[in-house]
């Protein structure tokens, strides 16, 4: 390589480094950036609506046949761990049928549905995604997959005990190409 391209080729990366830091690409263990949405039921929310919450935000559309499964066990783990503190929102793809169609999934669930979302957040790999933001602010999941009841418990049951001050301990897996646990996953 020519000592251009390794100018160039730093400064992209500099660049890369840069953008990540102001918070445009939501980074697992790090201050989760700010949203806002707006629900279904016409209420706006940001991030700082769900402080001592953990928050999982969940990415799916209605032709995702993992999402079909997610989506309602995702829901009912909700309505059982609500009183800890779990917090869920579930944000369909664009892709997905129009929102008047989704009324009726809206109103069957438990969990608010999102109507509109401003942030950074969005689908890594496919559907469905989901973000886990602890009751500290901090991203601790992010990874394009269905998230089993096995997978819920792995990851939400710790932060859902958690009420002491931010442990800065590593977080769950992703697929952002952020760095994963460093305990084994057995």
């Amino acid at each position: 390589m020519t000592p251009r391209c390794h100018i160039v080729a730093a400064a992209i990366a500099s660049l890369a480094y840069a953008t990540s830091v102001a918070g445009k690409d939501p980074v697992v263990d790090q201050p989760a950036p700010d949203f806002q949405v707006t629900t279904f039921d016409g209420k706006k929310l940001t991030l700082a609506d769900f402080k001592d919450q953990v928050l999982v935000l969940n990415f799916w559309a209605t032709w995702c046949a993992p999402c079909k499964e997610e989506l309602p066990l995702l829901d009912r783990y909700y309505r059982i761990q609500q009183k800890r503190g779990l917090r869920v929102l579930a944000i369909s793809t664009e892709d997905s049928v129009p929102l008047s169609q989704l009324k009726p999934l809206a109103a069957a669930l438990t969990i608010p549905m999102v109507r509109t979302l401003k942030g950074p957040y969005r689908v890594l790999k496919g559907v469905p995604t989901n973000y886990v933001i602890d009751r500290h602010g901090i991203l601790r999941y992010a990874r394009a997959a269905a998230m089993t009841l096995d997978t819920m418990n792995e990851v939400l049951v710790p932060l859902l005990g958690d009420h002491s001050s931010h442990d800065p301990s590593p977080g769950a897996p992703n697929d952002a190409g952020q760095p994963g646990p460093e305990k084994s996953a057995q």
